[in-house]
């Protein structure tokens, strides 16, 4: 990685509303970059492996049993497997370009969740968002690497509840290759997406996004 190139910030390129069942995202949605800036020490390059396993309940007697949770908006996220452990969360909408906001660097140990989509637990699919590292250094998902299919994602409830997911799927893209649809798509099923970035600096910014598919479990 060049420890020459300065970071800047960089938003996801989410998302005019083009329907009310779904989002449509413009390709090349990215979080923020990280390297020397600010006299930080840069965080590694990460790439993690593209893998999915079946969904939750799918094929099983009780497909379908986890039902969805009522409305309730989301304040903090806890990834064992990360050793994230945060215990406020940002809420994020669209800024004047119509692209999905991201947590400040300020708040780079704080997840965002997209206050235009469901809840974490309704049925529909909740977009948290957090950033791996910024100009200031390694961030909450810091340790995105270590994440796996299987893993848990929590993400505590202001109605004193815990949406509990299962990781289902990972994919790590080039920004440009950005799957809008499937992403920001219309599901039947309680599911989540986190997105993070990773991937070498190119012009100042991350290369990829990192995109966690979980099903919501019991």
């Amino acid at each position: 990685m060049p420890t020459t190139t300065k970071p800047s910030k960089q938003r996801p390129r989410a998302a005019r509303i083009v329907a009310a069942s779904a989002l449509a995202v413009s390709l090349g949605g990215g979080l923020a970059a990280c390297g020397g800036g600010s006299g930080a020490a840069p965080a590694p390059d990460v790439r993690v492996a593209n893998v999915t396993a079946r969904p939750a309940g799918d094929g099983r007697q009780d497909a379908g049993a986890v039902r969805p949770l009522a409305p309730s908006r989301p304040t903090g996220l806890t990834i064992p497997s990360a050793g994230v452990r945060a215990d406020g969360m940002v809420g994020l909408g669209l800024d004047a370009h119509q692209e999905l906001e991201v947590p400040s660097v300020a708040d780079a140990e704080k997840p965002g969740w997209y206050t235009g989509a469901v809840t974490p637990g309704e049925r529909g699919a909740a977009i948290l968002v957090a950033h791996y590292d910024t100009a200031q250094g390694p961030a909450l998902l810091r340790n995105v690497g270590k994440m796996k299919i299987g893993d848990a994602i929590e993400v505590g409830r202001a109605d004193g509840s815990t949406a509990r997911f299962r990781i289902r799927e990972i994919q790590q893209v080039d920004k440009k290759e950005f799957p809008t649809n499937k992403v920001y798509g219309k599901t039947n099923r309680p599911e989540l997406r986190l997105i993070t970035c990773g991937g070498p600096i190119r012009d100042g910014h991350r290369s990829d996004n990192i995109i966690f598919f979980a099903d919501l479990v019991r």
